[in-house]
Order: C-alpha cells, then sequence, then structure tokens
C-alpha cells in the first residue's frame, strides 16, 4: 500500500501557484502567436454574431407574417426568403467554426510544443542529484501527461472567448425584446456562477491527485519493463502484474472522483437554471397578464432566453473545469522552476584543458545525514594518471562527481587549471571530459551510431578508422555485422565488455583531456580486460587520468594511488612504495588484488602440480 499512497503524495519541489500566475505564464505561451489569436477571436465574433442572428431573423420573419397575413402572395415570398436566409447562416456558421476549429487546434498544438520543449529543456538542465532523487517516470509524465491536459484546457480558454461573446450578443437580443425581462435575468445570472465557484477547489485538487498518480502509472509500468529480465529470474512476473493492478485501479478510482465532480458541475447548473427560467417564465406570465408587456414579446423573450443560458452555463462550468487544467500546468512549471543544486556563478568558456585539478578544503555531502568529505584537498597534476582505491563509502566515486560538476560542494574549493569550477561554463568545460562507468549506457541503434554520439558529423570512414584503434580492432569481428550491429535497447544485445569498448570508441572519438574511469573493468572477462587496457594505456597518455578500479592490472598503471577512507586521504604513492609501507593499501591488496597478481596465478599452479 505504499505505493498507493505514494501515488497522492507531491513532490519534494512541487509549489502553489495563485490563479493570477498561472494564467500569467499561460499567456506568456500565447503571446507569440496573438496574430493567430486575433483571426480566431474575429472567427469566434463572426460565429457568435451569426448564431445570435438565427432567432432574431426567425422572430422579425414571423413578426411580418403576422403584420401581412397569411393570404398575402408577399407573406410566401417572405417565407422563401427567410429560408434561404436561415440555410445560408447556416452554411456560414458551418464554415467559419471550421476555421476557427483549424486555426485553434494549429494554436495549440504550438503552444503545447513550446510547453513541452521548455519542459524537457529544463529536465536536461537538472543536475545529477535531482534525478538521484526523483523517479524518472513521473518526470516523464509531467512533460507528456500534464502537457496534455494543459493542451485541453487551451481549447477550454478559445472556446470561452465564443461563449462570452455569444452571451452578451444574446443579452443585447434580451434586452431589446423586454429590458425588464432582461435585467431580472441579470440579477439571477450570478447564481450560475456561484454554484459553479463550489465546485473550484475540489475539481483543482481531484486532478492533482489524477496526475500524481498517472505519473505513478508511468514509474509502474516503466520498472517493469526495465527491469523484465530481473523479473523473469526471481519468477516475480505475478507480482509485478499484481502491483500494476494495485496502481491501475488507483488511478481507476481518482479519474472516477475526477469526472463525478466535473459531471456534476453541468447538471447542477443546469438545475438552477431551471429553476431561475421557471422564475423567469412566472414573472413574465404575471407581467402579461397585467398587460405590463405584450404576450408576443413574453413568448419571444422566453424563447430567446434558452439560448443565452446555456453559453452561461457553458461558461460558470469552465472555471471548474479550466481549475483542473491550471493543475496540470502547475506541476509543469514546478518542474520548470525548481533551483538546481549545482550554481555557476560565471560562464567563462573553457578553449583548452591542461588538466591540473586541485581540491582545496573541500567539503561534500549528499544531504545532513551523509557527509562524504571533510576538509578534502588533493592535487592532480596535469597529465598524471591517478588511481582512487578504498572500501564502499570512502568517497571514490563523490571526487569523480565533483569533478564532472554533477553535483555542488558545500565548502572549499575546486579549481580546474587554476580557475574556479563555478566560474566555468559547463558546456565547454564537459567537452573536454572523458567519463566511463561501470554500467556502460548504449542508445538504441548501430555501433556506429553510438560511437559518432560524441561527434555526430564524423564519416562512415572516420567511424571505422577509429574504432579500429581500440583493442587493434579485433573486437569489430566478434560483432555480427560489424559498425552495423544493432546494439539493442541499453545495448542489451551486446555482452559487458563490447559494450566497454563501444563506450572507449566513443570517447576516444571526444579526445577529452580529462579521463575519468569508473570501474570500468570490474564486470567483464580476463580477455577483455586485457584489451581495454592496452586500449586505456593508449588514452592515458598524455591525459589526466581518475582511475576508480577494482582491478590491479589498471591499478598498477597509475602513476599515483590515492588511499582513501571515510573521505580521507591516508597513503598515497606508487604500488611499490605503497606495498612497503604495509598500510592500509597493502591490506586491501591481500583482501581485493592479490589472487589477481601473477605471481600469485603461478603459486596456484605450482601447489596443483605437486598436488597431482
Amino acid at each position: 500500500m505504499g505505493i498507493l499512497r505514494a501515488g497522492l503524495e507531491a513532490e519534494a519541489y512541487d509549489r502553489e501557484y495563485s490563479n493570477r500566475e498561472l494564467v500569467s505564464r499561460i499567456a506568456d505561451y500565447f503571446r507569440p502567436w496573438w496574430k493567430r489569436m486575433l483571426v480566431v477571436v474575429f472567427a469566434v465574433t463572426a460565429l457568435s454574431l451569426s448564431g445570435a442572428a438565427a432567432p432574431f431573423l426567425t422572430a422579425r420573419g414571423v413578426a411580418l407574417m403576422e403584420v401581412l397575413g397569411q393570404q398575402d402572395p408577399a407573406t410566401d415570398r417572405l417565407m422563401l426568403v427567410l429560408v434561404a436566409a436561415v440555410t445560408f447562416l447556416g452554411i456560414l456558421i458551418w464554415a467559419i467554426n471550421w476555421v476557427r476549429r483549424l486555426l485553434t487546434s494549429m494554436l495549440i498544438g504550438d503552444v503545447v510544443l513550446a510547453l513541452r520543449r521548455d519542459a524537457f529543456q529544463a529536465a536536461m538542465a537538472h543536475d545529477m542529484s535531482f534525478y538521484d532523487k526523483y523517479q524518472s517516470g513521473r518526470i516523464v509524465s509531467r512533460i507528456t501527461t500534464d502537457s496534455d491536459e494543459f493542451g485541453r484546457v487551451a481549447v477550454l480558454v478559445t472556446e470561452v472567448f465564443s461563449q462570452l461573446l455569444l452571451s452578451f450578443v444574446l443579452f443585447i437580443v434580451l434586452l431589446r425584446i423586454e429590458w425588464r425581462l432582461a435585467l431580472l435575468v441579470l440579477a439571477v445570472a450570478p447564481l450560475a456562477f456561484i454554484v459553479a465557484g463550489s465546485f473550484r477547489k475540489l475539481a483543482r485538487r481531484l486532478t492533482q491527485q489524477t496526475q500524481r498518480v498517472l505519473a505513478e502509472l508511468n514509474v509502474s509500468i516503466q520498472d517493469a519493463v526495465t527491469g523484465i529480465m530481473v523479473a523473469k529470474n526471481f519468477r516475480q512476473e505475478q507480482r509485478i502484474y499484481e502491483e500494476f493492478l494495485q496502481v491501475n485501479e488507483q488511478s481507476y478510482r481518482t479519474q472516477v472522483r475526477r469526472g463525478l465532480v466535473l459531471a456534476t458541475v453541468f447538471p447542477s447548473l443546469q438545475f438552477f437554471s431551471g429553476v431561475a427560467i421557471s422564475l423567469l417564465l412566472y414573472a413574465g406570465g404575471v407581467s402579461a397578464a397585467n398587460a405590463v408587456i405584450s404576450v408576443g414579446s413574453w413568448y419571444l423573450f422566453m424563447n430567446s432566453l434558452d439560448r443565452f443560458w446555456f453559453p452561461m452555463i457553458q461558461l460558470s462550468a469552465f472555471w471548474s473545469q479550466f481549475q483542473a487544467g491550471l493543475s496540470a500546468t502547475e506541476r509543469i512549471f514546478a518542474l520548470m522552476d525548481e533551483e538546481p543544486a549545482v550554481r555557476q556563478v560565471d560562464s567563462q568558456p573553457v578553449e583548452h584543458l591542461e588538466g591540473d585539478i586541485r581540491f582545496c578544503g573541500v567539503s561534500f555531502r549528499y544531504n545532513e545525514k551523509e557527509q562524504v568529505l571533510q576538509d578534502f584537498s588533493l592535487h592532480i597534476r596535469p597529465g598524471e594518471s591517478v588511481a582512487l582505491v578504498g572500501h564502499t563509502g570512502a568517497g571514490k566515486s563523490s571526487i569523480v562527481k565533483l569533478v564532472t560538476r554533477f553535483y555542488e560542494f558545500q565548502e572549499g574549493e575546486l579549481l580546474i587549471d587554476g580557475r574556479d569550477i563555478r566560474t566555468l561554463d559547463l558546456k565547454s568545460y564537459r567537452r573536454h571530459l572523458g567519463l566511463v562507468s561501470q554500467t556502460p549506457f548504449l542508445f538504441a541503434g548501430t555501433v556506429a551510431d553510438n560511437i559518432r554520439y560524441a561527434r555526430p558529423e564524423m564519416s562512415d570512414a572516420e567511424v571505422e578508422a577509429l574504432a579500429r584503434q581500440i583493442a587493434r580492432g579485433e573486437w569489430l569481428e566478434t560483432l555480427p555485422e560489424g559498425l552495423a550491429t544493432h546494439v539493442g535497447e541499453r545495448g542489451g544485445r551486446l555482452s559487458m565488455g563490447q559494450r566497454q569498448l563501444v563506450v572507449l570508441a566513443r570517447m576516444l572519438a571526444q579526445d577529452p583531456n580529462v579521463f575519468i574511469l569508473d570501474e570500468a573493468t570490474a564486470s567483464i572477462d580476463p580477455f577483455t580486460e586485457a584489451q581495454i587496457q592496452e586500449t586505456l594505456d593508449m588514452l592515458f597518455q598524455g591525459r589526466t587520468s581518475i582511475i576508480i578500479a577494482h582491478r590491479l592490472s589498471t591499478v598498477k598503471a597509475a602513476d599515483r594511488i590515492i588511499v582513501l577512507d571515510r573521505g580521507r586521504i591516508i597513503e598515497e604513492g606508487s604500488h611499490e612504495q605503497l606495498m612497503a609501507q604495509g598500510g592500509h593499501y597493502a591490506e586491501l591488496y591481500q583482501t581485493y588484488f592479490r589472487h589477481q597478481s601473477l605471481e600469485y596465478i603461478e603459486s596456484w599452479g605450482k601447489k596443483a602440480g605437486k598436488i597431482r
């Protein structure tokens, strides 16, 4: 049930906006297409005037026929003219309405497109800590599902102009027919808005819950699909299906509650409008009986009143529906307005990077209870390769995350080539960084597509020449279709070793000045490790390199080994120097690295020979 409760809870970055703020920001998205909006307003005006003309023409025609009499030949001609005029008016209304709806659809499409673009751009601008805290499925739901809801509200915005203008024109008609009854209508009309307003907050709250549950549903489906192999391995397909049913059932219930509220608005308004019409019918009948107004005026007024009340009811119901849509835009704007944790104080371009990295008294924590680095200092010289070793939680990956500027540190300075990292333009800075993680990520497409991801302008010949620099090109022979091999979703069609080789080729295409290796050889076979190590030796030359490794070969290849414990440097030096000290590194070597050494393997071979 925890999943169900979580589906109704707001994200930590959600915030409340006033109606004025939301309407103002929505108007900003319509402003670039103001000319198209003017055409839509003109079409709405023409539509409203045409709609109001139908009862007016009919009333005038009936009045003239009463004056002329049924036996007069002019009555027949007038009837034909009246029928032709009403028919033409119907065709004109259809044509105007078609144009209006076409332009409205184009307008809404452009607005939703711009909103999704800005929301996606905001999502891409958020730092990695944001994605650590919030599930990607919920973020996707805000960009897609919530923007669709905004589109429906935007359609309502255009509709309300039509109903507002139609109500105004029809009220003028009512005034011309009988001004006393029209004033009585004006006195009763606010009742509809009061009734509709009572549903406003409830509709907005239920829509927020609906959007959150839809986001949770997206998360459930995404987790089930991406984790299907694990689910099948542990035979948990039925459990995943049952969890999906729970979330889906919750989504159904919230949708039904929301639909019930929105569906109740219109019947409630119709009920109260019926009461109002009854009062007007009684008041008009009494006035007609007392000869205050004519029976014809009273009849024509009541006949036109129904046309007036319908747009009035539409206007009243609109506000509750509009509030429902505002809750969706509120979620999108919250995503866009979330302040990034990583903040740059300047955007100085980085044309070239020497690779001089200096931590000066840096303190870093993920949260108040998770202090990782405390007054940490480290100097990595240009062109130097440094291996970071230590137990889990020692701070190795955190150092990498700070160098790549994925996270914000709280105290101290991090200098890159003598410049504060917070003053650099991150896009140009990261252009000079190359990061290879333990779990390589490949995009759906071919091997060549993934290599070309670093430099889209590369030709096929350049991609092949670069790929053959990796492990002397031998790995290409293991691919069914060479560089044209499709890697599948997340690279699932390739082995872990093949994926790492593709990632290394992609990194070589970028030609970074600082190379970061995050345990990239931890989950591969010895043969592929040898291929990767050969490639790494090539990549390390002339580049500053930071290595997080659990493989002895990678650690020994480094110029300097930094031994970390709980965010502090406790030892540093070469492999031989640290082994001679007999300290923490020697202990780590005996625990993790010794069985990978050639001496250990040979000694086991001799022992096995003696046993035989």
